[in-house]
């Protein structure tokens, strides 16, 4: 611990030990494929619900009923869990046998599942009051209350089946198997479009039908990694035993983490909760908006955390505090080398992007207005979402839980406090009050990333390397470039809403492609070479 508390950075010893990152920007590239398959089918899933469902008070109880499990996932798969228990995993390979950590991983299945097993229970049974606190403003709506009551009886088992999948997912990660956790998610698109396109039609109303296609994408997804984890020898036989030094250990680090790590989630859970006291169509909008934006920050930010948690684990026991460094500024330089521009385009082309994809079916132009408002809103503040994916790692990687909780407190008393400065005002004033939300959101994310920065800074395992103003440099000129070339666009083709489908599609791809290219060019210009993602100088 005392190697981490220096705040000078340590001077190299020879030239040869300057960084070299091709491992790690090969396994993100492969994750990020992965990642973004998923997510072309989520958006062409998305397409599919605004097509089937819309935007009105089926659609609205649907995504409540999707999003808690989804919302609690997070907090026992991918999120506070998967961040106490790769690192404690990560040291019993290191120092530990084969035997050693398949022990491990009984028990932390074992106790996982029947935990699992009793949330998921407990709501299923109280169903009626779980709708009452996450969706009160349906209560006005007797239909839509029973509806969505009856949804998350569908949809809540998915908790256990996908926090198992996150289970196995996490310890694949661990061996380095990126792609097989990466790709399980096209899983649930393919069921999800599938449940849209067969089954929802079938049902009254039809968002019914998509309840029971979450179900079936849970049980698929778990059942397809089972086999990748036979061949590590590493299939759990579940075992409850909570005095096991290893579950305890995850444990002390995953309570105070069940906050921290999930403040963004839990601040879009209140956004839906205040959500559904606004006009029918909210939540809906809102869902749209998120999906977009979280585009970006899934395909490319949570697959640069996926790989950097096990590498900086890794060095971390190995008391490597230069390599830790190295690899979190490598991190933070690809996350702004990203999000950046993204933020450009979906700001610009708020509109386009969202007729192109949603504006059919029983999806109107007021949806797309609206959901384009706040979909700006959320772009906003994706840079400080990527920035939290990669800088919380420097504290998880460490078991140093406390910060982050710490952290996540504060932001979540400012995303209320900007939720209700917000709202209140675009809400009787202009009847916008789903964009206050989302813009509190993303406001409280830049609070969360700052604080997060600065502790990595105070403790003294990061500090910004060689080259980052001639970096940020580059980025400001592409980036004007690129958003002077989208504006010129926009303005040649001002009325998308008049075009056919293809019409809209190619000209949507043209754009896109126009504006990825002048990035690229404006960064070549200004002297900016991949290699400096490869190699990263220590002074």
């Amino acid at each position: 611990m005392g190697l981490y508390v220096t705040k000078t950075p340590p001077e190299p010893k020879t030239e040869q030990q300057a960084v070299n990152r091709p491992g790690l920007l090969r396994s993100s590239s492969k994750v990020g494929l992965m990642t973004m398959t998923s997510r072309v089918l989520g958006l062409l899933r998305d397409v599919v619900f605004a097509h089937t469902i819309g935007a009105g008070g089926g659609a609205d109880a649907f995504f409540v009923a999707f999003k808690i499990p989804n919302f609690m996932r997070r907090l026992f798969a991918e999120g506070a869990f998967a961040q106490a228990f790769v690192p404690v995993l990560s040291e019993y390979r290191a120092q530990g046998t084969l035997a050693a950590v398949k022990a491990l991983v009984d028990r932390v299945a074992g106790g996982l599942g029947l935990v699992l097993l009793l949330v998921t229970a407990l709501a299923v049974l109280g169903a009626p009051l779980v709708a009452a606190v996450f969706a009160p403003g349906f209560h006005a709506d007797p239909e839509q209350f029973a509806l969505v009551t009856d949804m998350i009886r569908i949809t809540f088992p998915y908790l256990m089946l996908i926090s198992l999948t996150g289970l196995t997912g996490a310890i694949l990660n661990s061996y380095d198997h990126f792609a097989i956790p990466a790709f399980t998610p096209v899983l649930l698109n393919v069921c999800l479009i599938g449940a849209a396109l067969l089954a929802a039609p079938q049902f009254d109303p039809p968002a019914l039908g998509l309840a029971w296609g979450v179900l079936a994408a849970g049980v698929v997804q778990f059942v397809f990694q089972l086999p990748f984890l036979m061949r590590l020898q590493l299939l759990p036989s579940p075992k409850v035993d909570w005095a096991d030094p290893g579950v305890k250990r995850i444990l002390a680090l995953m309570l105070p983490a069940l906050f921290g790590v999930s403040v963004s989630q839990i601040n879009l859970m209140l956004d839906t909760i205040i959500a559904s006291l606004l006009p029918s169509g909210s939540i809906s909008w809102l869902y749209y908006s998120e999906r977009l934006a979280d585009l970006p920050l899934g395909v490319f930010a949570i697959a640069i955390a996926t790989v950097i948690l096990p590498n900086l684990s890794r060095q971390h026991a190995a008391r490597d505090p230069d390599s830790f460094a190295h690899t979190l500024d490598w991190a933070l330089r690809l996350i702004c080398l990203i999000a950046l521009p993204a933020i450009v385009a979906l700001v610009i082309l708020a509109e386009p992007i969202l007729v192109t994809l949603f504006q059919y079916g029983a999806t109107g132009a007021a949806d797309t207005a609206m959901a384009a408002l706040s979909l700006r809103a959320y772009a906003l503040g994706l840079l400080a979402f990527m920035l939290i994916k990669v800088l919380a790692p420097g504290f998880f990687a460490r078991q140093d839980m406390k910060t982050p909780v710490r952290i996540g407190v504060i932001a979540m008393v400012v995303n209320m406090v900007l939720n209700i400065a917000f709202v209140v005002p675009l809400h009787y004033y202009w009847q916008v009050g789903h964009v206050g939300l989302a813009l509190a959101t993303s406001l409280a994310a830049y609070v969360n990333s700052f604080l997060l920065y600065r502790g990595l800074r105070r403790l003294g395992v990061y500090w910004p390397h060689r080259g980052w103003p001639v970096f940020g440099l580059q980025m400001l000129c592409a980036n004007i470039a690129m958003a002077l070339m989208l504006v010129a666009l926009m303005m040649v083709w001002p009325n998308w809403v008049d075009w056919s489908a293809g019409q809209r599609i190619w000209r949507l791809a043209l754009v896109c492609v126009a504006g990825a290219l002048i990035y690229a060019v404006g960064l070549l210009l200004t002297g900016f070479k991949l290699a400096n993602l490869r190699h990263v100088s220590r002074h």
